[in-house]
């Protein structure tokens, strides 16, 4: 079994820790070693293991270390894999292993992707690095997704929509086939995107408008 830790310590973090010991009951394969996470005391602990340390820490680690990011917020994500320096760790993609892959051979993953159960993507389907796909999110056929995209529980994403990077979709949203996704863009719960979106623009109803921001 292969060492790995956790970055977030938090309530998602332990959800992770679940993910990881599925997994393992189908096949042993990773050894969780404890968790780092800025915001928490280094030696804290949770039903699942110990705090480790912060960034510091983590680029100080002198072992071989898979990592996975259990944090919802894709900048802080993309903020944190900009800060890490240490050669000893690598980012695999961790799967649920009841991952619903219709068409295995056209699909492409890059790496540090989290995708949790329930989950389906179909026929050509390219990721890239460090996205989250939590539980019962749905990927149509020809989806290209970005990096550091963080998709929550039963996002649906219809055929042949391009995704840019950095984009947080709320719980159930829903973006309709061919629209175009670009960049640090914010989908609001149960909302549904029907046309191209602006980058750092927040959207949010049925259809989904721009919410614009109060001038000061």
């Amino acid at each position: 079994m292969k060492d790995i830790a956790i970055y977030g310590a938090g309530g998602f973090g332990k959800e992770v820790a679940c993910l990881l010991n599925t997994i393992n009951s189908v096949k042993p394969k990773w050894n969780l070693i404890g968790f780092f996470d800025d915001g928490i005391l280094k030696g804290d602990k949770n039903e699942f293991g110990i705090v480790l340390g912060g960034i510091e820490d983590l680029n100080a680690y002198d072992k071989p270390l898979a990592i996975v990011f259990s944090i919802g917020t894709p900048s802080i994500v993309e903020t944190l894999v900009g800060k890490i320096n240490n050669t000893n760790l690598n980012f695999p993609n961790i799967i649920a292993s009841d991952l619903f892959l219709l068409d295995e051979p056209s699909f492409s993953i890059g790496k540090g992707n989290l995708i949790m159960v329930q989950s389906l993507i179909s026929y050509n389907v390219r990721i890239g690095d460090y996205n989250l796909l939590n539980c019962g999110v749905s990927l149509g056929h020809e989806v290209s997704m970005g990096s550091y995209n963080t998709m929550m529980s039963y996002v649906k994403i219809s055929g042949a929509v391009k995704i840019g990077n950095a984009n947080f979709f709320g719980v159930s949203s829903v973006v309709l086939q061919e629209i175009q996704i670009g960049n640090y863009t914010t989908i609001g719960t149960n909302s549904v995107i029907m046309r191209k979106t602006k980058d750092h623009t927040t959207y949010l109803g049925n259809p989904a408008s721009e919410i614009l921001k109060p001038k000061l």
